[in-house]
């Protein structure tokens, strides 16, 4: 059926929502781009299943909730690759002799829809559902998808039960565990060699080779680490991720496992997550005053987005934790979304996302929006869904805090647009920008002051930093002693960028969104941070160059 009537005349006619909302929503899609229909759920103008419904009656279609209960959501066999179908949102939902119906949320895409219908053999028939409809659809379909084939027989598992029991390999394990936590390592890696498996320290961001575990109880160690993680003993060919509590020196010790397939065998590495000796007040972080002032300027907003940006183990999540500290009180609610929580903060909400039950970040803050927070924290924005949800948070009222992983603050702009958020979104619910990364500390017991040479101060633009020094002038660098097992380095602190989204910086996206240059708005990046760090004798050039 072709279209009768634009959808502009068809909600007007069915009072779904008023002339002055369409307006609205014409006078944001002329200025600032994207569709109507998403502008207008953005808005809170309509609802989601006035919007599907018409749609349905301009595109022809028929309405998924119309069909029989015994017809909806049935578990049958895809005629088309399931990765077609998943990444086009398009599901099969029953099939009969004669049709197979298939049902999506779009109705506009009609290259895909056609494809399909070219490709029956059968009556085809298009249903269109609303967003949390398609939602059910889709798992449904994942789990007729999915393949169970166990292996291996029970006295396998218990064979491997057996091993991860004896005495020296408990003894082994332990002795690792505690020698870590001595040291204050943030991750023990287990890696897996054709000769058998070798332990390595993480401290202060830098890998070091502790012990070497022979080929003739690697397979003990194996199945010792997965049993006290909680993880399938007898699966061996899919990553797992699990997680265990120890109790060393008296110190309890929150450890998180995670393990993958490799060709000699699996391969682990636990994240010790004791959070004794972290200190979460934002002012005894390590950043320098000014970003201090300007992140406690976001974080008085009454709503919008506060995005934080680096790679894995750059300390984002403990800005964010600091972040949350620096806020709370009696009169907000706060409620935090993570995978996983990482610490426990006093007086406010933490939730664990759990993937294994499909309780995703977006399906979880759903379900929290219904709880009255005044401040959420997203452990990490991954995907539209969860990015798409953040932003109608922070339009409805609600500060958010969440972090991406990319590799400036403002690349966080193209990381949002390739995950397909509409800009007009982004410039009316971003609060501000942060990037940063973990510099190792000079020890103190070894460092040595050193001169800057006239390339160093070329290339670095060090006379022009100077004037942000906050202490005295004191370049240095690493030498390495007995106190810091010769590295030259004890400990690490942040580096950051950060960046108000101000009509500034607007500016400049507006005339290319690949904008990075925010030395012309006045602020510092990475790199200048850590020169400043690197001025005032707390970290060496060389470690400055390997970070940013």
């Amino acid at each position: 059926m072709g279209i009768v009537k634009t959808l502009t005349e068809i909600l007007i006619e069915r009072n779904s929502c008023s002339l002055e909302d369409i307006t609205q929503a014409q006078n944001i899609q002329q200025e600032y781009g994207g569709t109507l229909r998403s502008i207008l759920l953005n808005l809170g103008a309509i609802s989601d299943k006035l919007l599907t419904e018409a749609l349905a009656y301009q595109y022809g279609f028929d309405l998924y909730n119309a069909l029989p209960s015994s017809q909806q959501n049935q578990k049958i066999k895809p005629h088309l690759p399931k990765t077609f179908l998943l990444n086009n949102g398009i599901y099969p939902i029953y099939e009969t002799d004669v049709e197979i119906a298939y049902v999506t949320h779009d109705p506009m895409k009609s290259d895909v829809l056609l494809a399909i219908q070219n490709g029956m053999e059968k009556q085809f028939k298009l249903y269109l559902a609303t967003e949390e409809e398609l939602r059910d659809v889709k798992h449904t379909f994942e789990e007729a998808e999915e393949e169970e084939d166990e292996d291996l027989f029970e006295d396998e598992v218990d064979r491997l039960k057996e091993l991860a029991s004896e005495a020296p390999v408990i003894k082994l394990v332990n002795n690792i565990f505690t020698k870590a936590a001595q040291q204050n390592v943030s991750d023990i890696h287990f890696e897996a060699y054709k000769s058998g498996m070798k332990v390595r320290y993480r401290l202060d961001g830098a890998l070091k080779t502790v012990d070497s575990i022979p080929q003739k109880i690697k397979q003990a160690i194996t199945a010792r680490l997965k049993l006290i993680s909680k993880m399938n003993i007898s699966e061996n060919r899919l990553p797992q991720d699990g997680r265990i509590t120890v109790k060393l020196s008296g110190q309890e010790i929150d450890i998180r496992a995670s393990s993958v397939p490799t060709a000699f065998g699996e391969s682990f590495v636990l994240r010790l997550l004791g959070s004794d000796s972290v200190d979460l007040t934002l002012d005894k972080m390590g950043f320098h005053n000014d970003n201090i002032t300007l992140l406690k300027d976001m974080l008085k907003k009454p709503n919008g987005i506060i995005l934080t940006t680096g790679p894995t183990g750059s300390g984002k999540t403990s800005t964010l934790y600091a972040a949350l500290n620096y806020i709370h009180s009696d009169q907000i609610k706060i409620i935090t979304v993570e995978d996983p929580v990482e610490y426990q903060l006093e007086g406010i909400s933490q939730i664990q996302v759990k993937s294994s039950i499909d309780y995703t970040f977006a399906n979880a803050l759903r379900s929290i929006l219904r709880q009255d927070p005044d401040v959420i924290m997203i452990g990490e924005i991954r995907d539209y869904e969860t990015a798409e949800i953040a932003i109608q948070s922070a339009l409805t009222g609600h500060l958010v805090l969440s972090t991406l992983h990319t590799n400036s603050a403002v690349g966080a702009i193209t990381r949002l647009l390739d995950m397909n958020v509409e800009y007009f979104l982004l410039k009316s619910s971003i609060v501000g920008l942060m990037a940063q990364r973990l510099t190792r500390r000079l020890c103190e017991h070894c460092k040595v002051p050193t001169k800057i040479t006239e390339s160093q101060d070329k290339l670095f633009n060090i006379s022009h930093l100077k004037d942000y020094i906050e202490s005295a002038l004191n370049p240095c660098e690493a030498v390495g002693c007995v106190k810091c097992n010769g590295t030259g380095y004890s400990g690490r602190m942040p580096i950051m960028e950060i960046v108000p989204f101000n009509t500034e910086l607007i500016m400049k996206l507006d005339e290319g969104r690949d904008f990075k240059d925010i030395r012309s708005l006045g602020y510092r990046t990475l790199q200048d941070d850590g020169v400043l760090k690197f001025l005032e004798g707390k970290t060496s050039l060389d470690e400055v160059m390997r970070l940013a």
